[in-house]
C-alpha cells in the first residue's frame, strides 16, 4: 500500500477516531463519514450482537463501524486483492475482533453455502450494475428473516430490488443515495 493514499475514520463505537488506511485503487470509494453517520444512527437498536456482511467491502469502513459498535461477526467480501489486505491490515492494527475477509467476487461468495446475515451491506461499485443480481442471490438463504440491508447506488439511481425489500429510509448526499431496507417475510394470501 502506498503510504499516504488515504485514511478515514471511524465515527463511533469502540475503536471511535480510529484511522483506517485507504489504498489507492481505481474504483475505491470509501463511504462518506456523513452517510456511515447517518446509516448507523439509523441501525443503532440493531446492531449490538448482529452477524454482518459487507458485500464488496472495498475499505470495510461499513462493516469495521459495525464491528466497533457491537455487532458479533462481520464478513467481508473483496475481490481486489490489494483492498483486502489492505482490510485485513486494518483490521489487525485495530485488534478488531469478529472480521473475516474473503478475497474473492461476491457472485462466487454468494454462489457458496448460505448462512443467515442481520445485517447485509450491499455496496457495488456504480460502473458494474451488479446491484439486482445481488440481491437475488442474497435471498436464497443469505438473510435472516428481518435482515436490515443497506444499500449504496448513484444518486437518482434506484435499484430494483426483491419484492420483501421494504424501503426504511433513504437520502442523498452528493452524487449518492444511500438507503436502509427491512427484509420481512412475505405473508400468504388467505
Amino acid at each position: 500500500m502506498k503510504r499516504g493514499s488515504g485514511r478515514i475514520r471511524i465515527i463511533g463505537g469502540s475503536l471511535r477516531n480510529s484511522r483506517l488506511e485507504v489504498p489507492e485503487l481505481p474504483g475505491l470509494r470509501p463511504t462518506p463519514e456523513r452517510v456511515r453517520e447517518t446509516l448507523f444512527n439509523w441501525l443503532a437498536p440493531v446492531v449490538a450482537g448482529a452477524r454482518g456482511l459487507d458485500l464488496c467491502a472495498g475499505t470495510g469502513a461499513l462493516g469495521i463501524e459495525a464491528l466497533s459498535r457491537g455487532a458479533a461477526s462481520v464478513q467481508f467480501v473483496e475481490a481486489q486483492p490489494a483492498a483486502a489486505q489492505a482490510l485485513r491490515d486494518n483490521l489487525a492494527r485495530l485488534k478488531a475482533v469478529g472480521g473475516q475477509v474473503a478475497t474473492m467476487d461476491a457472485r462466487r461468495f454468494l454462489a457458496g453455502s448460505p448462512t443467515p446475515f442481520d445485517l447485509v451491506w450491499l455496496d457495488p461499485p456504480f460502473d458494474a450494475d451488479l446491484w439486482t443480481g445481488l440481491a437475488a442471490r442474497l435471498e436464497q438463504g443469505w438473510l435472516s428473516p428481518s435482515a436490515w440491508l443497506y444499500v449504496e447506488s448513484p444518486r437518482g439511481r434506484v435499484p430494483e430490488l426483491p419484492p420483501a425489500w421494504a424501503l426504511h429510509r433513504e437520502a442523498e448526499a452528493g452524487e449518492v443515495r444511500h438507503a436502509l431496507y427491512r427484509r420481512a417475510e412475505t405473508l400468504p394470501l388467505s
